[in-house]
């Protein structure tokens, strides 16, 4: 039975969220379809185009994205702070450009005088409008919404692009953050179609190389090390506002997944680098168990990915007895957690 979006996300609990899409019928529906051998991997553009824009939009920011043939998957961060301090103006502006305004916004923004029960609409009308604009379902449904009909007007048809509802993952902590950032981040290399970080196309780990190589003079200082503007940061520096940042040095992620997508692609059990290890270490995951928890991360977690503890208030706050995520659990995280 499919759960209400309501029990499975919750911006208390967490503020980071993996969701993934997936074609109607799995069909090559953004890629070359080998049945018919019609090229449609311009969508996998589009959806990009659309991640970016609807991120300068809401209160979301990305923290990773891999679009694939048939599905694709993106990481988002949910920034309350951001929008709790946008004016009422800054609302209807942003909301506007996502929707026509009714006539109760035209009649406020014409300056017009109100009643008092016009008045309240209003404060009530605002207010669902910031909340919208930090819903990650409201993200999603403008996200695929403006696929389809831009799928449906290309093939000249009706229907459903999109194979029912995303599907969406709490990220519990750091930990669950940054493992299923490389999980995504090396989907095409998992999935065989790419061999190297740099060939896996329409990744978050590409653009970050890419906007890496534009700088390479800088790559010793990591507090200048060029970063793409469109996804949360990599830094390694203290911040007062931690989710505004990737706590991590963007150098060692890309060593981590780098190493990790050499040991999948091999097809041979992996083995954990000598200077991996202490990444690993440093931030608290198992790095025995690493790899195998990426290469295997979606038949470990579903709903959920966190420590054994977070996963049981995660449920216990859910009001379910047990989710799928105790086994990848203890792989992921050291005993002594």
């Amino acid at each position: 039975m499919t759960t209400a979006r309501q029990r499975q996300i919750d911006l208390n609990i967490t503020p980071y969220y993996h969701c993934i899409a997936r074609c109607v019928r799995r069909a090559y529906l953004c890629g070359q379809d080998k049945l018919t051998g019609k090229d449609f991997s311009h969508r996998r553009d589009w959806i990009i185009e659309q991640l970016k824009r609807l991120s300068s939009i809401f209160a979301v920011n990305i923290c990773a994205y891999a679009i694939m043939s048939n599905h694709y998957h993106v990481v988002l961060h949910v920034d309350l702070n951001r929008a709790n301090n946008w004016t009422v103006a800054e609302i209807i502006e942003r909301w506007n450009m996502l929707f026509a305004g009714n006539s109760l916004i035209k009649k406020y923004q014409s300056g017009e005088l109100l009643s008092e029960n016009e008045q309240i609409a209003i404060n009530n009308l605002i207010e669902q409008c910031r909340n919208n604009l930090t819903s990650i379902s409201w993200f999603m449904r403008c996200m695929n919404e403006k696929i389809a009909r831009m799928a449906n007007a290309e093939d000249d048809c009706h229907g459903h692009f999109w194979e029912g509802r995303f599907k969406s993952q709490a990220l519990l902590d750091v930990k669950a953050l940054l493992t299923c950032m490389v999980y995504v981040d090396l989907n095409p290399i998992r999935a065989g179609v790419s061999d190297s970080l740099d060939s896996s196309d329409f990744t978050s780990v590409q653009e970050r190389l890419f906007t890496l190589a534009k700088k390479p003079s800088k790559f010793v200082d990591e507090k200048e090390i060029a970063q793409p503007s469109s996804l949360v940061p990599f830094s390694a520096t203290e911040s007062n506002d931690v989710q505004s940042i990737i706590p991590m040095p963007l150098l060692s992620y890309l060593e981590l997944a780098d190493a990790t997508g050499r040991a999948i692609r091999t097809d041979k059990p992996g083995y954990i680098p000598e200077h991996i290890t202490p990444i690993l270490q440093q931030i608290g995951i198992n790095p025995s168990s690493f790899f195998r928890v990426v290469k295997n991360y979606r038949n470990l977690f579903k709903s959920a990915s966190g420590s054994i503890a977070q996963l049981r208030q995660f449920n216990q706050n859910f009001g379910k007895k047990w989710s799928k995520g105790l086994s990848g659990s203890r792989l992921l995280y050291p005993k002594a957690a």
